[in-house]
């Protein structure tokens, strides 16, 4: 059986689930991968403009994962094909109050 993509696993998370997500950071011709955990906070796919001088009703979306880190500060992590996202043992958020459609 196929593993499920990052995007079928993302879906099914729940706030307060513990994840850690290993993605690519890259700039220029440099590329290196880092692992954030954290607690989920909420899932969104949020509309953004990242891409310049394109007609006005083009619509350009990225799936988001909004984690609270181990300090109480939020991240946001945008998610591609190339993210790894682990659901950690011991999470208990069977919650869907904070997804975002």
């Amino acid at each position: 059986m196929a593993e499920p993509s990052v995007y079928d696993t993302v879906r099914n998370l729940n706030p307060g689930d513990q994840v850690e997500v290993v993605h690519e950071v890259k700039v220029g011709f440099r590329r290196w991968s880092t692992t954030t955990r954290g607690t989920v906070v909420c899932v969104e796919r949020r509309r953004h403009g990242l891409h310049y001088a394109r007609n006005s009703d083009d619509k350009v979306f990225s799936d988001v994962l909004v984690l609270q880190l181990e300090g109480g500060e939020q991240t946001t992590l945008a998610i591609d094909e190339f993210t790894r996202v682990e659901l950690l043992e011991g999470t208990a958020g069977d919650n869907r109050s904070g997804r975002h459609p």
